[in-house]
């Protein structure tokens, strides 16, 4: 199918009267929908809004206040550059966002075992099979400390790795 000069006025017509891409091709005839919009962002028509759509402007102004900040929320505010997306352009808005106060408070009940070395040839069913370092690396090995039956890490390995949902919570919630 040719877009012959007649073809191309018709379809600025139709478009400037505001038929959708489909009625467009219904009335040009042997052309589809998809072609119709590609000549219409060939051509740089001016675009329409959406049908039932609103603009930026009116989202902005129906957007609820934000809540208010509790007692218990630390008082310190950081504003970070945020991309929102509003239609088919990205904008920058300055967003408040609240950082926590986090800080380490390091267990006094824990036994670090002194690792053992071991490559990956040297480990039996009854070693901690708990990587350290870089695998690409020469000093790569694992921990090879004495694991129980029930578990391929030795005690201090298996609380690491195994740690109950209740206690994520809870650290979660101190955080």
């Amino acid at each position: 199918m040719n877009w012959t000069d007649e073809r191309v006025e018709k379809l600025k017509r139709l478009w400037a009267e505001g038929l959708s891409a489909s009625q467009i091709a219904a009335q040009l005839g042997g052309v589809s929908r998809n072609a119709v919009i590609g000549k219409v962002h060939r051509l740089n028509l001016p675009g329409r809004a959406k049908a039932g759509g609103s603009t930026g402007a009116n989202r902005s102004a129906k957007r609820p206040a934000a809540p208010a900040r509790p007692a218990n929320y630390p008082a310190r505010v950081a504003t970070r550059p945020t991309a929102r997306t509003v239609g088919a352009t990205a904008l920058k808005d300055d967003v408040e966002v609240a950082l926590p106060e986090l800080s380490y408070v390091p267990s006094n009940d824990v036994v670090v075992p002194i690792s053992r070395k071991l490559a990956l040839t040297d480990l039996t069913e009854r070693t901690c099979k708990w990587p350290m370092g870089d695998p690409l690396k020469d000093d790569f090995h694992f921990c090879g400390v004495d694991a129980s039956e029930a578990s391929p890490y030795c005690g201090y390995h298996a609380r690491l790795a195994y740690q109950p949902v209740a206690d994520r919570r809870k650290a979660a919630a101190r955080a």
